[in-house]
């Protein structure tokens, strides 16, 4: 097996332990925690190729399904999936895919922000659905609730993935999955 063939499911696994310790980080601002959970997964895509960024994401979640304490707070469990924050966690591998599409080792840190926003404003979208349709709130009080107070959290959050990321792959450039 090659060297990148064994990176390619090592890092998946990487990722989704990256995903998994920064949930864990809770910022207790205001009725709603920030937590970190979309700062790692839009890192770990913006460093991975779109594939293992995608799988590492997945990952994240099947260790949460089959009750792993992952998700932020501890949370684990199936029921996670049927819940009002359900579509959150489920666009976690859409997030992933889409800004690791949009980024690799020379893009310009305003695109990986631009591709951070793109891919979180996908989770904001399943969020505010399972919060409407699973949480029954009307559409007003979902983005009320699920939407409007994480907009400058997140965007601060996509600012310093951008600004982490280059230095990062500058530090991993000399291996050739990184470029």
């Amino acid at each position: 097996m090659t060297q990148n063939r064994t990176l390619s499911l090592i890092l998946p696994a990487f990722g989704a332990a990256i995903i998994a310790a920064l949930a864990q980080i809770v910022i207790p601002i205001g009725a709603v925690p920030i937590t970190l959970q979309t700062f790692a997964v839009g890192l770990v895509a913006a460093i991975l190729k779109p594939r293992e960024a995608t799988l590492a994401a997945t990952l994240y979640l099947i260790l949460g399904a089959i009750g792993l304490p992952v998700f932020a707070g501890g949370g684990g469990g199936l029921q996670s999936f049927f819940g009002p924050s359900a579509g959150y966690l489920l666009a976690y591998p859409f997030f992933a895919f889409i800004t690791s599409k949009l980024t690799h080792a020379e893009t310009p840190i305003w695109k990986i922000f631009v591709a951070f926003v793109l891919g979180d404003a996908i989770v904001f979208v399943g969020g505010i659905l399972s919060l409407h349709f699973l949480g029954k709130m009307g559409w007003s009080a979902a983005v009320a609730v699920g939407l409007t107070p994480f907009i400058i959290p997140d965007l601060l959050k996509g600012l310093i993935v951008a600004l982490v990321t280059k230095p990062v792959l500058k530090a991993l450039k000399n291996h050739s999955y990184f470029n």
